[in-house]
């Protein structure tokens, strides 16, 4: 399964089998709660936003990836499109309830989601012309009708709180139906538009990821990347999600490895560390007296408390692109 592909619940504890309820003052019983029940799910992803949901198949369609289906969300019924096959998941990995897939989408149907599309292309030249009007300082990203066509929404970005009060007058006026202005982060910015990232490939974001994971300046640096804005960061102006992807093992590795910079000892005499390769198990060191040399992590000594103490202290030049890890 995909990673990103589905809402889980990290906290469940499977030890937790019984739930008591209250049924009156008096009265209680013991309900069980079995967290192996199976559930049969359905992944669809929503094209305007590009956000990946779960939902419960309760009938006896047979479900494709590439498959329109009407599903029922928060804001009613909506059109959404199947990306993986149908899978049988135990309630422990879902966040309950789960929304039901309510059937494929019929040609009416799909013929309605088009025109709405073509009509939210025109609410968003509509709306661009306004915010220019009124010369506000904010990047109209997306708009979209809802299925019923109860709410336009424009998804929009900006740097700081605006007052949109009299555009939104405006555009009430004109569509004579409710109004949502949703703000955005840069990262939701990209993965609406799309792109092609420095990889190659389209971005994570908008293929697959479906939270956010924080990244840091420091896990660029534990993985020995070059602190260069142009070379750790996204077409959204954010560090790249991919240096977030193999961490672990970089996190995992360098608890036996001294901070770069540190006095440590070896066979060949003290030196400072001037670079690691936790992954393949050495380190340069400048040993004093007999210059730069390779060094097996196992034929070094060192304070781990300085080590550790040293490895979370960042650069005057780390420090100075912090803003890249913005959310």
């Amino acid at each position: 399964m995909t990673q990103g592909n589905l809402e889980i619940d990290k906290d469940i504890d499977e030890t937790a089998l019984l739930k008591v309820e209250k049924l009156n003052e008096n009265d209680q019983e013991e309900v069980t709660v079995d967290p192996n029940k199976l559930y049969n799910v359905l992944g669809v992803m929503f094209e305007t936003t590009r956000k990946r949901y779960s939902f419960e198949i309760t009938d006896d369609s047979e479900y494709k990836k590439g498959d329109k289906v009407i599903v029922d969300t928060i804001r009613g019924k909506e059109i959404g499109v199947v990306y993986g096959a149908p899978m049988k998941l135990p309630e422990r990995v879902l966040v309950l309830p789960l929304k039901p897939v309510i059937k494929k989408a019929e040609e009416e149907e799909l013929k309605k989601y088009e025109a709405l599309r073509l009509e939210g292309k025109l609410a968003y030249k509509a709306c661009k012309e306004k915010i220019a009007h009124h010369k506000l300082p904010m990047k109209l990203i997306e708009a979209e009708f809802t299925f019923d066509k109860t709410k336009l929404i424009f998804y929009f970005t900006a740097e700081g709180r605006i007052d949109f009060r009299e555009l939104v007058k405006d555009l009430a006026n004109i569509f004579k139906l409710r109004i949502e202005l949703r703000q955005i982060g840069v990262r939701d910015e990209a993965r609406i538009l799309g792109n092609i990232g420095v990889c190659g490939k389209e971005l994570c974001c908008r293929t697959f990821i479906n939270k956010f994971d924080s990244v840091s300046i420091k896990m660029a640096r534990d993985q020995g990347l070059v602190i260069n804005p142009t070379k750790i960061s996204g077409v959204c102006g954010r560090l790249l999600c991919c240096i977030n992807y193999e961490y672990k093992q970089y996190e995992e590795a360098l608890k036996i490895f001294p901070a770069v910079n540190q006095i440590v000892k070896t066979t060949k005499g003290d030196g400072k560390v001037l670079s690691i390769s936790p992954l393949n198990g050495f380190l340069y060191i400048d040993i004093e007296g007999k210059g730069i040399m390779k060094i097996l992590i196992e034929e070094i000594k060192f304070n781990k408390k300085e080590a550790k103490k040293l490895q979370n202290v960042l650069s005057n030049e780390e420090l100075k692109h912090k803003s890249l890890e913005k959310e």
